[in-house]
């Protein structure tokens, strides 16, 4: 299994706008670009999501990064287990496992677990109602419309919903100048994904 990207790996290019479960078919049977591909989407995104989610009594057993790295290595080895049932299921059950690898340390040191809380310096970037839409389609059906969009839809959709980058992440990656412009970028994107995946409906 390879090791995790370093964490200036989100600021290369995406290593692959394959939908996350068609790279999760891949790396089942071995591919290592596919893994590769999997860890640059997962890492960092769950190293800023449990950033201070460790209580301070564990940290001085297991680093927050370790922990994460070591979750998402454990969960890329047991992918023959995972059945995404809903677009973004993946990073979903990253989360959960991140949370019970915590709760476990946090038992491991004999204390109860603290209540699992947004820390107060990060940014939540609430979902727009257009990701809420893509994300309540089925897999199949956003897999198909994700084919029909422009290469830089798919990538600004993929950057988005699968790999969870902030618009910050986002206006960096694609050179625009404000995350403010990633924003509408990131939104034109998801209506015109949901207008595909609207038109394939009525057909």
């Amino acid at each position: 299994m390879s090791s995790p990207p370093p964490e200036n790996e989100r600021e290369s290019d995406l290593l692959s706008d394959e939908p996350t479960i068609e790279l999760v078919v891949r790396a089942r049977t071995g591919d290592r670009q596919a893994v590769e591909a999997l860890l640059q989407r997962s890492v960092p995104q769950l190293k800023r999501w449990a950033h201070g989610k460790l209580p301070a009594a564990a940290r001085n057993n297991l680093d927050t990064g370790d922990l994460v790295q070591e979750t998402v290595l454990h969960v890329l080895r047991r992918l023959d287990t995972f059945q995404p049932r809903h677009v973004g299921a993946m990073q979903a059950y990253l989360r959960q496992s991140v949370l019970n690898r915590i709760r476990d340390e946090v038992r491991r040191i004999g204390r109860h677990p603290a209540s699992i809380e947004l820390p107060d310096d990060m940014a939540s970037e609430e979902p727009s109602p257009e990701e809420q839409a893509v994300k309540a389609e089925a897999v199949s059906k956003y897999n198909e419309g994700l084919g029909m969009v422009s290469p830089r839809d798919r990538q600004l959709v993929v950057a988005r919903i699968e790999a969870q980058w902030t618009y910050d992440e986002i206006a960096k990656h694609f050179a625009m100048p404000t995350p403010d412009a990633a924003r509408m970028a990131v939104s034109r994107a998801l209506r015109r994904l949901l207008d595909v995946l609207k038109n394939e409906s009525g057909r």
